[in-house]
């Protein structure tokens, strides 16, 4: 297909520029070019992609796709020092959230995720940074800097991609060494003393070697006070930075080498939680909520280390291509915070706050020690014509110990539960895809992949927050898991025209089964049984108005069989991994762009998804009721205490996504200057499996705006995010009170680039 192209002159490459119509918000991607000669062409450029583990055009791939440009990436991020939750709500079908903070994103693609925050859990979401699988959620939250593009994914992308896929995969591709001098360095300050250094620099070492550097350090001081103590901003700052050394090797014959090493550390405040901020019988902020204080008596650290290393060597034999990639990930972590948000607690003291505080609720997570190991050998033809093939093997191997302790606020908090998790998960696969032209346009595309998984899982209680009332040490309780499946995907993409393509695809997705050993409170270990996936898929694409516009869009419907699901919380307070025996979802997801003028470029995106439990008889336990009591919409189950969740929607599932921004440029004698700005648009969410009136987080809508200047190799800005300082609660804990934590407030800075060339 004749995909046409767009330049629009900005320092020799152009930011992306999103808008909105006034009928729908949308949001979309651009590619930006660095031709002079093609400046004044005033058409649309070509969107290069890696879904397929090929360069293609994102118009010719049968997925739904979205891309983001490093270029693009720096005006979403702003130097606000926000960590990879900036990506909520950019994305058709991506939400992004924690209750951990900056160091454990939950993803979710067309509703589907993982609520569950113990430190082993599985996510059906997977992150592939540098094409190393990044399996534990701690890895997950590895700053995103000098980064060349990030793809999403949607939908089952298991025949190619790491393990764990069967709702989509957020691909991050840093910028890679190369011949050519290149580089920047940026400096950024704003509210609560916020500061971002940036720094990247690469070239040739040699006629073979070339290598690249790349930092960010980040920064911010506490804005939340705590009234108990007194103490002015005593929550809410971080210390945060990361590096990446690469080394490349390209001697122009048949074989090329990248090395690279990075390291990450994070030290600062964990999720600050607010005790009773939600109104009983809304969801509304209650009279106890102020965003700038809380009043709280236990502790709040967090402190993340992560390294890593990849070496991806490949060998071009002329007719096919060997390429092996090799990965190691290493992370120890430690979390501590106040979960009951306030202080005291009404059976020992007599009284607590703020609001309602039935018992005190302080504990930690920590990863004394982690390894991950990856090795993915694959072999793909290279142009063969109307058939193109890749094979392949990968092999995955992580040993992860975890410490859960509880503290007990209200005696000098000291450790007074203790319980030791340790799993072992080892995995292979053998996997392939072919790509047939059937005619001119026509092209089939195929895929399969044989998965083995098995985990080795040990919990022991050592001492029980419970043990005043009899309860003591249990364990080690042991259990182990295996399966193996074979999952598959088939496409067809027909081209219309030179400006329209038609595609549909069908794939089978697999999660292996999951263990959830959290023994504080109670006293088993839970295993939820493999799921598999169905998804269906169809879409068009096209480019109109002579090259000046493009759109697209699709539907989809899926289905997940012994569905994995986590109760979490409840008046139990305990968390478990459980089947439901059928999710269902659907929905579509539409974007356009289009060039209004040489200087002014729109583009919008806007998704549905709806979300279903299909299981008639499945039941968890909902809010801690009758010392915390929650407003709940579910029938009641057979066993006492419990509710019924038949036909709820998954959680943190919003129905509605959408985005839009605009970028506006005006030349001048020395350079430009222009207007960016941006909103994203996240509807209602339930943050349980159970409905609750109070746990039903309302809508989301944040702001974004950009000014800037350049010239030469210089560029100054100043910016804001969620600059109308929308306040909504977007997460809850429900087994205590009515606990809920926050969106990040409104945020100003400016900051100041420099490009070497």
């Amino acid at each position: 297909m004749n995909i046409n192209r767009i330049y629009v002159a900005s320092r020799n490459m152009l930011y992306p520029i999103v808008i909105t119509s006034i009928s729908m918000l949308l949001t979309t991607n651009v590619v930006y070019a660095q031709d002079d000669e093609a400046s004044s062409a005033g058409i649309l450029e070509e969107i290069i992609v890696t879904a397929t583990r090929r360069e293609e055009s994102a118009q010719d791939v049968a997925l739904s796709i979205t891309t983001f440009s490093g270029e693009r990436l720096d005006l979403i991020n702003s130097g606000t020092g926000a960590d990879i939750r900036f990506l909520r709500g950019k994305v058709p079908s991506l939400n992004i959230e924690s209750s951990f903070g900056r160091a454990f994103p939950r993803f979710y693609i067309r509703g589907w995720g993982n609520t569950d925050f113990d430190i082993n859990a599985s996510q059906p979401v997977s992150l592939v940074y540098d094409e190393v699988v990044q399996e534990n959620p701690m890895l997950k939250g590895f700053p995103i800097f000098d980064v060349d593009r990030i793809e999403v994914l949607r939908g089952p992308q298991g025949t190619l991609f790491g393990r764990n896929t069967p709702a989509g995969i957020v691909k991050v591709d840093s910028v890679k060494p190369s011949q050519e001098t290149s580089g920047y360095a940026t400096a950024s300050y704003g509210t609560d003393a916020n500061a971002t250094l940036e720094a990247a620099f690469g070239g040739a070492l040699s006629d073979s070697w070339s290598a690249r550097f790349s930092a960010i350090y980040m920064s911010r001081d506490g804005w939340i006070d705590n009234n108990l103590t007194g103490e002015k901003d005593a929550l809410g700052g971080f210390d945060e930075y990361a590096a990446r050394v690469q080394l490349a090797y390209d001697a122009g014959g048949d074989f090329t080498a990248l090395l690279s090493v990075h390291t990450r550390d994070l030290e600062g405040t964990a999720r600050v939680f607010r005790a009773n901020i939600i109104e009983p019988g809304t969801n509304d902020f209650s009279s106890n909520f102020d965003q700038d204080s809380i009043s709280q008596d236990g502790a709040n650290i967090q402190d993340v280390e992560t390294s890593g290393a990849m070496a991806r060597l490949e060998w071009d034999f002329g007719s096919t291509t060997l390429t092996s990639v090799t990965g190691y990930e290493t992370v120890e972590a430690f979390s501590r915070g106040d979960i009951d948000g306030g202080f005291g607690g009404i059976f020992v003291i007599g009284s607590g706050g703020p609001g309602l505080l039935p018992f005190d609720a302080e504990s930690a997570d920590g990863v004394p020690d982690h390894d991950q190991f990856s090795q993915e050998f694959r072999l793909s033809s290279n142009d063969w014509g109307k058939v193109d093939w890749q094979a392949g093997f990968f092999y995955f191997d992580e040993d992860i110990t975890i410490d859960t302790f509880n503290y007990a606020s209200l005696f000098g908090g000291g450790i007074n539960g203790e319980v030791l998790q340790e799993q072992q998960t080892e995995a292979f696969a053998f996997f392939g895809a072919i790509d047939v032209d059937l005619d001119d346009k026509t092209t089939l595309n195929a895929g399969v992949r044989y998965s083995d998984d098995s985990k080795d899982f040990s919990a022991e209680r050592f001492l029980s927050p419970l043990s005043f009332l009899g309860v003591g040490p249990i364990g080690p309780i042991t259990t182990t898991t295996d399966d193996s499946s074979i999952s598959w995907d088939v496409s067809l993409t027909r081209v219309i025209n030179d400006d329209v393509n038609v595609y549909s695809r069908v794939a089978k997705g697999f999660r292996a089964p999951s263990i959830q050993g959290r023994l504080l409170f109670g006293d088993t270990v839970s295993v939820a049984d493999s799921e598999t996936s169905i998804s269906w898929e169809a879409g068009v694409k096209a480019t109109f108005a002579e090259g000046r516009a493009r759109a697209n869009f699709n539907v989809f419907y899926y289905t997940v069989d012994n569905a994995q699901l986590t109760a979490v919380g409840g008046a139990a307070n305990f968390n478990q991994v459980i089947n439901a025996e059928q999710v269902e979802g659907k929905g579509f997801e539409f974007d356009l762009e289009a060039l209004l003028s040489d200087n002014f470029l729109l583009t919008a995106a806007i998704s549905y998804n709806n979300t279903a439990v299909n299981d008639s008889t499945l039941a968890v336990a909902p809010c801690g009721a009758p010392l915390s009591p929650c407003t709940v919409l579910d029938p009641p189950g057979t066993v006492a205490g419990s509710v019924l969740i038949d036909g709820n929607p998954l959680p943190q599932a919003p129905e509605w996504i959408a985005n839009f921004s605009g970028r506006w440029n005006h030349q001048t004698d020395n350079g430009e200057f222009y207007i960016f700005g941006d909103v994203s648009y996240r509807d209602d969410v339930n943050f349980f499996l159970y409905e609750a009136v109070e746990f039903q987080g309302s809508s989301l809508t944040e702001l974004g705006l950009r000014i800037g200047y350049l010239w030469d190799q210089h560029e100054v800005a100043l910016f804001g995010r969620n600059i109308t300082d929308e306040e909504v609660i977007v997460g809850a804990i429900d087994f205590n009170n009515l606990t809920g934590f926050i969106n990040e407030p409104a945020r100003w800075g400016v900051q100041y680039r420099y490009t070497f060339r």
